[in-house]
């Protein structure tokens, strides 16, 4: 019924922290019992001054990097690799609302049931908001780097315009400062594909033996669309058919769906997609222009320059709107918006220009 983390699954390296009061929605809404999951590699100084946050995309997690399992990010982080954990505490969390051991919609609520269809409406805002009282809770008062990527380059965004003096240096990779039209459209055929699967039950069906399966694969293949370029996918498949008579790329997108399936939730996938479509970090505050203003953090803007999903043209915008971001840096691939993902090499760049 979900793929997602559950009570008594193996806890890998997940640590968990408990806030300690109720979390105040932008809704007005309060969320009891929030917990955030979320992972750690290196030390912390004694003054916790050397700690960087890794924000992770919409169906990452907290496991950025080994030992054990591979990691999203492992080309960066680690010993002597970019992110040096021989000399920074890097800690990861799992989103607010999320399905890897963030309160989400599958976790148990005070009743004993799966939020389900009660868990609350989320923004980008909320999910900060529960990050800076999880950072609290860790002791550390700031942050020496701030790094994301897509779904965590919008916290990351949010951070360092919310709490300005507690980022000092920040990483933007292909994000926008708000979500833009075209952006929030191809969400809708993703959000409907789950919606409409018989087994979606309003957001109710974690207490079931079978959950909206083909409607999260379904979103998945319009989304995998999204995040790689026509000449990828025209050079990787073009027409080729295959023995059942079923175009190669179809396959591909049947393994992708299949794979999304048995680690992610539904639930999860819909809040932190409408989460995504609220994105506007100059919501209250004046557009735009008027929040990206605000930062103080030492900033690098990156975006891709195959991406069709988060054009470079957003990423020119927070460049030319943060006092000193300078000059977007451009990550050349053919690969599309998972060009954060797969370029390691030249997000490496970036991050030791970063932090040099």
């Amino acid at each position: 019924m979900t793929g997602g983390w559950h009570e008594g699954d193996p806890a890998g390296r997940r640590r968990w922290v408990s806030l300690r009061q109720p979390l105040e929605l932008e809704s007005g809404d309060l969320l009891p019992d929030v917990r955030i999951a979320y992972e750690t590699w290196g030390l912390p100084n004694a003054s916790k001054s050397n700690a960087v946050l890794v924000l992770h995309a919409l169906t990452g997690d907290s496991h950025v990097a080994g030992p054990g399992e591979p990691g999203w990010w492992d080309g960066l982080i680690g010993p002597g690799k970019a992110l040096d954990t021989n000399h920074y505490f890097v800690v990861v969390p799992n989103v607010l609302g999320g399905c890897q051991g963030s309160t989400g919609p599958s976790s148990i609520a005070a009743d004993g049931k799966a939020w389900g269809s009660r868990f609350p409406a989320l923004t980008v805002r909320d999910q900060v908001a529960a990050e800076a009282l999880f950072a609290d809770e860790l002791g550390i008062p700031s942050w020496a780097a701030v790094l994301g990527g897509s779904m965590g380059g919008m916290r990351a965004i949010e951070w360092a315009v919310t709490h300005p003096t507690r980022v000092s240096t920040l990483l933007l990779l292909a994000c926008p400062a708000a979500a833009s039209a075209e952006q929030i459209a191809w969400t809708a055929p993703q959000l409907a594909a789950i919606r409409n699967d018989p087994e979606w039950l309003g957001g109710d069906y974690h207490a079931r033996s079978s959950g909206p399966a083909t409607g999260l694969g379904i979103a998945r293949q319009i989304a995998h669309v999204t995040y790689r370029s026509e000449p990828e996918m025209a050079t990787r498949f073009g027409r080729t058919v295959q023995d059942d008579g079923r175009f190669a790329v179809e396959s591909y997108l049947d393994y992708l769906a299949a794979k999304l399936v048995r680690r992610f939730d539904a639930g999860s996938y819909v809040v932190l997609t409408q989460a995504m479509n609220s994105h506007d970090v100059g919501r209250g505050r004046g557009g735009v222009p008027a929040a990206l203003s605000r930062v103080r953090a030492r900033t690098v803007v990156a975006g891709i320059d195959s991406d069709r999903l988060y054009p470079l043209s957003q990423q020119i915008e927070l460049a030319q709107g943060i006092p000193g971001a300078g000059e977007v840096r451009v990550v050349n691939s053919p690969h599309g918006h998972d060009a954060f993902l797969i370029e390691t090499g030249q997000v490496s760049a970036f991050v030791k220009e970063l932090l040099g």
